[in-house]
């Protein structure tokens, strides 16, 4: 198959997850235009990605040269008119209607070959795509946290994405390194449905008393697991991990076994939310804010 030729990559969404994907793309050659409204936000991200990928130069893992070019391949903007590309990739909330939103914006502004792909983690490719022009070139695209090192990114088929769009978004994966699956529009998808029971059951272990946060990380890691259900929840972020939970359960019918954890839930109101506030159900000196 002979694929588009791409070689620009708009992100909209600056956050962690939308400043790791713009590095990523910048990373594997592709032009990169990231926004975000605020341009605090968009601050923070370029002091994050300048300063992961100065740690690559520290240890020696790339030629000061290098970052400079992937610096140069970067843009960042709070003007979604300059949010011109033939692939999208947005992150921004886990709100169906404010995706469907962007994505109509976008589409006014790009021509009707744009591939709008969405990074959302647990929301309906297909429900959003029912919303947008054209949504046979709307499809999920989910990487996971960190963006730069997880390997992994499904690449989600709507109900009505087309083949053509699909296998694009596969080989342009491929380009940055990563190791894409693919399945159908589902709750979850694939790694959040399976992942769900590691962290509700580890959560509710704790509120029926059995045991405690470092405990279960310990047992995990030593039977195998990279990373304790706890630690994870942190990194990937509580609101997030919160959310994909609850959207998990409505989607599903609500089973009991997967009723999201109130200790989670208190995290989120408290502002808990892990690594990037500097507390979560560990402390973390300093916080990354990005």
């Amino acid at each position: 198959m002979q694929y588009p030729v791409i070689q620009k990559i708009c992100v909209c969404g600056a956050g962690t997850m939308g400043s790791g994907i713009a590095q990523v793309t910048a990373q594997f050659g592709f032009d990169t235009l990231l926004y975000d409204v605020q341009v605090p936000i968009l601050e923070k991200a370029k002091a994050s990605i300048q300063q992961n990928l100065q740690k690559l130069v520290t240890k020696g893992r790339m030629k000061p040269e290098e970052k400079d070019v992937i610096l140069m391949r970067l843009q960042f903007t709070n003007n979604i008119q300059d949010c011109k590309a033939p692939l999208i990739i947005e992150a921004i909330i886990e709100r169906t209607e404010l995706k469907i939103n962007l994505f109509n914006q976008l589409a006014e502004i790009n021509n009707e070959e744009t591939i709008l792909a969405t990074n959302t983690s647990s929301l309906s490719v297909s429900k959003i795509a029912e919303g947008v022009k054209k949504p046979e070139r709307v499809v999920g695209m989910h990487f996971f946290n960190p963006a730069p090192y997880m390997k992994l990114v499904e690449v989600v088929r709507g109900e009505q994405t087309s083949d053509e769009i699909m296998k694009t978004v596969i080989y342009v994966a491929g380009q940055l390194n990563k190791t894409a699956v693919t399945c159908k529009d589902a709750p979850g998808f694939i790694v959040n449905h399976v992942a769900r029971p590691y962290y509700i059951e580890s959560l509710r272990l704790i509120e029926d008393g059995l045991s405690d946060f470092l405990t279960i990380d310990a047992l995990l890691e030593s039977s195998g697991f990279r990373m304790g259900p706890f630690k994870l929840m942190d990194l990937i972020g509580n609101d997030i991990n919160f959310a994909v939970s609850s959207s998990l359960f409505t989607e599903l019918g609500e089973p009991p076994r997967l009723k999201p954890s109130l200790i989670q839930e208190e995290k989120v109101r408290l502002g808990e939310l892990g690594i990037k506030t500097g507390k979560g159900y560990y402390s973390y000196d300093p916080p990354n804010l990005t």
